[in-house]
């Protein structure tokens, strides 16, 4: 599990993959996210531009991110 530490209130879940080294770009971010392959919080998310808050967790490809303040 990758654990991304909040600098702001949110991060958006296309940096949040990125940040992780998930993905290797926004463009890559934005392809994976649209095809529906991320969920949030155990939901399908196709939204590049959602803000993840302390306490959501992301999973891709059997990865997980945990965002904490």
């Amino acid at each position: 599990m990758q654990v991304i530490k909040l600098r702001d209130e949110y991060i958006k879940l296309g940096q949040a993959l990125k940040a992780a080294g998930f993905v290797e770009s926004g463009a890559d971010a934005k392809d994976v996210i649209v095809q529906g392959m991320v969920k949030v919080n155990g939901e399908v998310e196709v939204q590049r531009g959602k803000k993840l808050y302390a306490g959501d967790e992301v999973l891709f490809e059997g990865q997980t991110i945990r965002i904490e303040e």
